[in-house]
């Protein structure tokens, strides 16, 4: 009889080893399966694709560091070109000059109301002129924030009987912000101002 349960408390014994064991093993296993999965999920995260005229490329996120130059300088350049580029349309100039002004701060509001006030705009659409503006090329000083930038372009003015190309350099500074549909790179231009905006060249048409 003491035999009989002697053995039973060995099965006992055993059973509870071998249970606790399997429960050991399948915490762990369950462990690894969250931590791979939540592994996998990061790495997917990373894949951006995006359909562009039909096709699907992949892109990969950054952190906004290893980016800052790139999205800097398309910044400057996007304002640059949505506050020069006009054509003789009012509603074209109202909406262009929208755009520019979501991408600066008060400094760029100023320089377009100045323009606003002298009737710049207003001989645009009387005399028929078009605008347009080249980026030649932007110093950006990445080193310290707000970053200071150099803009270099060169502005195309065609008239009825004349084209007009002159040199445009401006300078300014960008600080971060939210992003938005309206200002999608995250940045503002501040101090905002002309330094030179010369004549070049004048071909008769």
């Amino acid at each position: 009889m003491f035999e009989n349960l002697k053995n039973i408390d060995s099965a006992f014994r055993h059973i509870r080893l071998f249970s606790l064991l399997g429960i050991v093993s399948v915490c762990t296993l369950c462990g690894l399966l969250c931590f791979r999965s939540l592994n996998h999920a990061e790495r997917a995260q990373e894949h951006i694709y995006i359909l562009a005229h039909g096709k699907v490329l992949e892109a990969f996120s950054g952190e906004r560091n290893e980016n800052i130059a790139v999205e800097a300088k398309d910044h400057i350049k996007m304002f640059h070109h949505y506050f020069f580029t006009l054509a003789p349309d009012e509603n074209q100039i109202n909406n262009q000059l929208s755009k520019s002004l979501y991408l600066a701060d008060g400094s760029a509001k100023t320089a377009y109301d100045n323009l606003k006030e002298k009737g710049y705009y207003q001989r645009i659409v009387a005399a028929n002129i078009s605008q347009d503006i080249k980026m030649d090329s932007i110093r950006l000083d990445t080193n310290a924030y707000p970053y200071g930038f150099i803009y270099y372009g060169t502005q195309t003015i065609v008239r009825s009987s004349s084209v007009l190309t002159r040199n445009l350099v401006t300078k300014g500074r960008l600080r971060e912000v939210r992003r938005s549909d309206n200002n999608p790179h995250g940045l503002l231009i501040e101090r905002w101002e002309t330094l030179s905006n010369t004549n070049q060249t004048v071909h008769n048409r």
